[in-house]
């Protein structure tokens, strides 16, 4: 399979020019590119395929206030379009790209920590969800979360029972601790009971991932076993975190799964 060809790591990763409180009017005065959901104005990479009914939903991770999340993120929007031919969407979280931040910071930024966790930002990934499912006429989703887009997305299939068909979870998180969980923070941990059981799961961790230890997902894997939950687990021999889901093997998975009948 081929690997998309992402460019140099600096052209990628330069800042983008972050706008504050942008209006739904000053939103879709900005196009197709973008889309007003739980109150931010967030901005698209699209990649639009010929199936009709089914989308693709990439969700990206942290990275530092600012980052261009999109110049990562929309060759592999076209990638899994390619494989698939499913219309499919990258979306820049709050504070990422052009992304709006009205109401919401970025996944990282100064004075906060595990936002991905928040019931407020599983609610507002919820709504944009719901927006794009409108938008594209959509009957099938198919979230694909790396990190702590993955661990949002995993939440949101238990938060949200009937909203998504398919997920992908890459080095992701599913439960939280005993002291953040005082805080109010919630995890699919929370809602596994709620989970369908013909939600495809799939579970995607790198042998050398030292920010999502290969054990976090292989504990959660057993746990969704335990539940009769359609799981599946990769393993990606060698991977680090950084790009996990952008793996041969992870790309191979997601698009066997997302083509399925």
């Amino acid at each position: 399979m081929k690997k998309v060809i992402l460019g140099t790591v600096s052209s990628l990763l330069l800042a983008s020019t972050l706008f504050g409180n942008v209006s739904q009017k000053q939103c879709v005065s900005k196009g197709e590119d973008f889309i007003y959901a739980g109150k931010e104005c967030i901005q698209l990479a699209v990649s639009s395929g010929e199936v009709e009914d089914v989308i693709n939903i990439i969700v990206h991770g942290t990275w530092a206030k600012g980052t261009n999340t999109l110049g990562r993120y929309a060759p592999f929007a076209e990638t899994l379009n390619m494989n698939t031919d499913i219309t499919t969407i990258a979306v820049a979280l709050p504070g990422y790209s052009n992304s709006s931040t009205n109401h919401l910071n970025s996944l990282s930024h100064e004075g906060d920590s595990n936002l991905a966790a928040t019931k407020e930002y599983i609610v507002f990934l919820e709504d944009l969800v719901k927006q794009l499912k409108k938008r594209y006429d959509a009957k099938t989703i198919n979230l694909i979360g790396h990190s702590a887009g993955g661990m949002m997305s995993a939440t949101l299939v238990g938060f949200n029972p009937n909203l998504i068909q398919a997920v992908t979870v890459a080095g992701g998180r599913f439960s939280i601790d005993e002291k953040e969980s005082k805080k109010g923070m919630i995890s699919i941990s929370d809602f596994i009971d709620n989970v369908k059981k013909d939600t495809k799961i799939l579970l995607v961790y790198g042998t050398k991932d030292k920010i999502s230890k290969p054990k976090v997902t292989t504990d959660f894997y057993k746990l969704a076993l335990s539940k009769g939950l359609n799981v599946k687990l990769i393993k990606v021999e060698g991977a680090e975190h950084i790009d996990l889901d952008m793996t041969d093997e992870s790309v191979e998975a997601i698009t066997e799964m997302i083509s399925e009948e």
